[in-house]
């Protein structure tokens, strides 16, 4: 293994270059990039600030490995399959750690983020705190980029002197830079110089399978991959997997990316790590991830063989849940795990499954309790177990073994109540309670809201004495008192928009409302109880409303 140095200016172009040692390029085993922008103006400022890069690993190989090529103009909807370059067995170095960051080098060096290109505000770099950023950078159109914003790539890829290049940009700033703002503008394009051009900042590790030959194959440099990956939090447990898969499956990240894809098309968010335990569990490997599994080629070629109809039965659940259930969104789904027994049996009894029982029952009781919280994975083996051995989907028999694992299901008077703004189950609760509201979310924005009923901004005007002092300057609402769901309601985006409620109270809110308005939120209808100084009596009122709601779902006893 040979360490090998470049400067950040000379490594961004021999990315995806053939003529340069075959090019660095991405194996078909590494995830897609995953930095927003802000951390790629952050990787910037760092390097700015003469932080440390961390080692790269690289592996030069002339196998017919599949592989991608860097992003340069970077849309968050491109597909990797765009990027696939034929394979071949020429010589090629494949990164198979530091793709982050090197693929954010190559977009604000090379590229552009959702067609904006990367600027430095020349003028700064005045001393922060380590945590904040000293040297500003950021994605911007440059129709609209003015001075101090610069471009960035046209500084680290000019050939002038730096004294020149500071002396254009002076030149060209629009007015008449002070002395402090000349001297930090040559400061900063010297530095820019020694960071990205002078100094060989890029340092990689490379595992030479050319000339070497016997030194590295294919399923070492996996094994390295893994290990080179699974001590940090770069890569989930399912990426790792997921590398084993795609090295025996040429198209396992398309086919993977088609199932999300549809999957998600109606405002989900089922993830790679939900389909892979699911597999798992599917085709009775237990819903633990053991790399082993993955590592054993009769599971591999097994979920290769049965992908079609594993990616049915996740299709079929997913449209009985939006189709014929309350869950019509991502929010309101606290956990996709719920769903895992449910798509076995579709799979497993696919002749069942249009007269299967409760399952209803089972979807709300399992999501409002938090049974499959934590780590549910001995709890899904047997609940699996039981249906394989039955043949049904006996809601019963799954509760009684929920609840042997020592979980709970009872769905209290507490468990509605308890609910908060942002709490994980509050859409649910607002599912079931807004059966009109149309939930389809077409645009992320156009979701639905909760809103406070006595704003929060009104709510912080009222205080209480405090006893040292005598002054009256204490908050009498703390946020769980203005958060809880006894003060939140539904709203459209509309509704909650800029020519919305707001922050009217509801006084004024509600006096023009009629009465099928304020009974479908739950409103007192009292309008004495709609003044601040009865916020208290509001909330009481309210809370016996809501139980009055859920009545029928609050637990008094064994199901």
């Amino acid at each position: 293994m040979k360490n090998q140095k470049e400067t950040i200016r000379k490594m961004v172009s021999y990315l995806n270059d053939e003529e340069w040692n075959g090019g660095f390029w991405l194996p078909n085993i590494q995830r897609p990039f995953v930095w927003r922008e802000d951390q790629i103006e952050r990787l910037f400022d760092s390097i700015m600030r003469e932080y440390p890069i961390s080692t790269l690993l690289v592996w030069k190989t002339k196998s017919r490995i599949r592989r991608r090529k860097f992003i340069d103009n970077y849309k968050n909807t491109i597909r990797l399959t765009d990027f696939y370059v034929p394979e071949d067995d020429k010589t090629k170095l494949l990164v198979l750690d530091g793709q982050q960051r090197l693929q954010s080098l190559f977009i604000g060096l090379k590229g552009s983020y959702e067609k904006r290109e990367l600027y430095l505000d020349i003028l700064s770099g005045d001393l922060v705190a380590p945590e904040d950023v000293r040297y500003k950078f950021k994605f911007l159109d440059a129709q609209k980029a003015a001075f101090p914003w610069v471009r960035f790539k046209d500084i680290v890829f000019s050939n002038d002197l730096p004294n020149r290049i500071a002396k254009s940009i002076i030149r060209n700033a629009g007015r008449e830079l002070t002395e402090a703002e000349k001297e930090r503008v040559e400061e900063n394009i010297a530095l820019v110089q020694m960071q990205f051009v002078n100094r060989d900042l890029i340092v990689y590790q490379e595992l030479d399978s050319v000339d070497n030959t016997d030194a590295y194959r294919e399923d070492d440099v996996v094994e390295i991959f893994i290990r080179a990956n699974s001590g940090g939090t770069r890569l989930g447990k399912s990426d790792l997997l997921f590398s084993l898969l795609t090295s025996s499956w040429e198209d396992a990240d398309e086919r993977m990316d088609e199932l999300l894809d549809d999957l998600n098309r109606v405002g989900y968010d089922f993830t790679r790590d939900f389909i892979l335990k699911t597999c798992l569990t599917l085709l009775n490997k237990g819903a633990a991830y053991e790399i082993s599994k993955f590592r054993d080629e009769r599971i591999r070629q097994e979920l290769i063989d049965k992908w079609e109809g594993i990616s049915a039965a996740i299709r079929d659940v997913r449209d009985y849940i939006y189709g014929r259930t309350f869950i019509r969104t991502d929010k309101a789904m606290p956990s996709y795990l719920v769903l895992i027994p449910v798509i076995y049996f579709r799979y497993h009894f696919p002749e069942k499954w249009d007269s299967v029982q409760n399952l209803n029952e089972y979807l709300l009781r399992t999501l409002l309790s938090g049974a499959f919280s934590g780590t549910p994975d001995t709890v899904i083996d047997r609940c699996v177990k039981e249906i394989s051995s039955s043949g049904e989907f006996d809601v019963r028999k799954i509760f009684d073994i929920i609840r042997e694992d020592g979980r709970n299901l009872e769905v209290t008077e507490n468990t509605v109540l308890g609910q908060y703004y942002g709490s994980k189950q509050i859409h649910l609760i607002f599912n079931l309670w807004y059966r009109d509201f149309d939930y389809t979310p077409a645009y992320e924005n156009n979701l639905p809201q909760a809103d406070h009923i006595f704003p929060q901004s009104l709510l912080r005007t009222v205080k209480r004495v405090n006893p040292e002092t005598g002054s009256r300057n204490l908050l009498k609402y703390y946020q769980e008192d203005r958060d809880q769901i006894a003060n939140l309601m539904l709203l459209t985006a509309e509704e909650n928009g800029f020519s919305g409620k707001r922050d009217i109270p509801p006084n004024k809110w509600f006096a023009d409302k009629d009465d099928a308005y304020l009974e479908m939120h739950l409103i007192p209808k009292n309008p004495d109880l709609w003044e601040l100084e009865n916020y208290e009596a509001f909330i009481e009122e309210r809370k016996n409303l809501i139980l009055d709601k859920f009545s029928h779902i609050i637990q008094r006893g064994k199901p």
